[in-house]
Parts: C-alpha cells; structure tokens; sequence
C-alpha cells in the first residue's frame, strides 16, 4: 500500500469537499476469499445472474485505501446479502464463525480501523445463540448483523425470539440489512431486485416486528437500518392506518415512537427526497453514516450527503459523534 495502515488525511472540518474531517462507517461489507470462492454460484443467484467487479476485485489493502482518500476513519464490518444460511446448519454455523473470525483479524491487524457486526446462522437458534457468545466474548464484536429476512420468515417471526432474548440481555447493536426474500427474487423480470424488493424488505422487516411485539419487548436492543431505512419514511403513515387491531397491544407506546428510537444510516441514500422523508421521520441524533462499500463506491456516499445542505455541527453529528454515542467503544478505536 502506498500509505501506512493507519493513516488518515488530515483534513478540517470545511476542506475539501468540505465533508466532517473524519467518518466512522457503519455499514462497510467483507467479502471473505474462502465465501466468494464456495458461494460463487449462490451469489450470482441472488443478483441475476451476475457477480458485479465489486465482489471479485475486494481486497482489504483496497478498502482501506478507499477510506483514506474519503476520510474514514472506522468501518465497522458485516457480509452483505445472500449471507451465510443456504439450508445447512453446519454449513451455516461454520461459514459465520470463519467469516467473523477473518473480520476480527483484520480488525487485529489494523489497529483502530476496522470493527465487527458479526453474522448469525439464523434461521438456527442454538447456533446463532452460540455464535453471539464467540462473537461477543471472543472477537469482542461491536455489534450483530442480521439480514431482513431468511426464507419465508422476517424478524419479527416468533421463531426469532430466543435469539433477540439474548440480544437483548446484552443490550446490542444490530445492524439489519436488507436481501432479496425468496418470494420477490423475479417480481419483474429485468430489473434487479436492488432497485425495489431490496429496500423495501427493510420495510417488511420493522413492519415484522412493529406488528409483532418484536420492537416493544426488546427495546435494549438498539437497531440500525440501511439506506435511509428503505421505503420505510414514506409508507410509515400506512403501517399505522392499516394497522392490525392488536397493534396498540404489541406497539404501546405508537409507531412513531419505535420508529424515532432506531438508527438509519445513509448509504445508498444521498437524493434529498429521501433524506428529506427520512429527516421528517428522525431526529439528526438517529442517523448515521454509511457507504455499502465495495457495491458501491465509499464517496458516493460521501458525496451525498453534503448534498443536504446541513450544517457543521449536523454534519459531524451524522458522520462521527452519533456513532460513537451508539458504540462508545469505538472511540479508542477511532481516535488512534
């Protein structure tokens, strides 16, 4: 690499593009050698077909040199859609523990850059609950990361519960992002699922749990949603208007009130109609940044969000300062 591991521009506030002087990005995908080379044909799958440049050219010497010349400081890790359940629990179990292992070690090899949104083999619960324990008290993970849905099951389904118990026993992050569900793989044949399926699975998702009780029973658990939470703002009206008679039973406290309490971060969001639904749905304190790097460039995310003609301070709060106020453990981490 042409610059030392650790290096980070040292930019002010207003330079440049004028973007915060550092970044913490909270959504920040791995591409594991061993799980492109043994998932090749399941992830071409999932995306019609076809493997994009960006999963076959990831490196981790490039991603880092991504984050230098965009001023991130921190990327906290997780593996994007399909994941690691493809039907098999010891397939599943042993491609999360390998695929968190070599996240963790990258973490280890460069101090203060990377942390770790550790996967699950969800739909298993004995070895998600397993895996939450290595995750947390071995590679000490910064947080969980789950997928939208898995098969035909979204995370407010009852068989999820135990895992969210001790989620919420231990009060985690979890990073929630979004795939393509068995149901909506070819709703439009050819248009890739990334353009509506996939963001509105987030929306199914916090429906799934709105509905359920799911949000409500476990509020230590402090939630981030991807992309500016998909469809989320604009059809938030509607999960309360046509909302199922037990929804005051399950939600006690209204929609809007579980809605204000989660994080969204902005990758993939930098339009101002959406950040525009969004801003009218959250307070600044409950969003965050973030690139979807390698799928998409990490300064196109960058770039989006000076778009919004937000000041300093707003700017700093999204970029840094409200991450570190979610996981105050990176701090030492991003200060080094």
């Amino acid at each position: 690499m042409a610059k030392p591991k650790n290096s980070i521009p040292a930019l002010k506030l207003g330079e440049s593009s004028g973007a915060p002087q550092r970044l913490i990005d909270v959504h920040h995908h791995i591409i594991p050698p061993f799980y492109l080379q043994e998932n090749r044909d399941r992830i071409a799958g999932s995306r019609g077909g076809q493997i994009t440049p960006a999963w076959l050219e990831w490196t981790p010497e490039k991603a880092l040199i991504a984050m230098d010349q965009h001023q991130v400081a921190t990327s906290v890790l997780s593996l994007s859609s399909p994941g690691v359940w493809f039907g098999d629990v010891d397939g599943a179990r042993i491609t999360a523990r390998r695929s968190n292992e070599y996240a963790a070690e990258l973490g280890r090899m460069h101090p203060g850059r990377f942390g770790l949104f550790a996967a699950l083999p969800l739909p298993d619960t004995e070895g998600s609950l397993r895996e939450i324990e290595y995750a947390f008290e071995v590679l000490k993970a910064d947080g969980i990361g789950l997928l939208t849905s898995y098969g035909d099951k979204w995370l407010g389904d009852p068989a999820y519960q135990p895992v969210f118990a001790e989620l919420d026993r231990r009060k985690a992050v979890v990073f929630v992002h979004p795939t393509t569900p068995t149901c909506c793989q070819t709703m439009i044949p050819g248009v890739a699922t990334v353009v509506a399926e996939v963001p509105h699975d987030t929306t199914r998702a916090i429906i799934s749990m709105l509905y359920s009780g799911t949000l409500a029973r476990f509020r230590n658990i402090r939630f981030i949603l991807s992309h500016a939470g998909g469809t989320l703002p604009v059809v938030a009206g509607r999960i309360v208007n046509f909302a199922p008679p037990h929804l005051a039973q399950n939600s006690p406290h209204g929609v809007e009130y579980e809605l204000k309490r989660l994080y969204y971060d902005l990758a993939i969001s930098g339009n101002r109609p959406a950040f525009a639904a969004l801003k009218e749905l959250v307070p600044i304190s409950q969003i965050l940044f973030g690139s979807d790097h390698p799928y998409r460039h990490l300064g196109e995310s960058v770039e989006g969000m000076m778009n919004f003609g937000l000041s300093k301070d707003d700017l700093r709060a999204i970029g840094w300062d409200n991450a570190l106020a979610l996981l105050p453990h990176l701090k030492t981490h991003a200060l080094s």
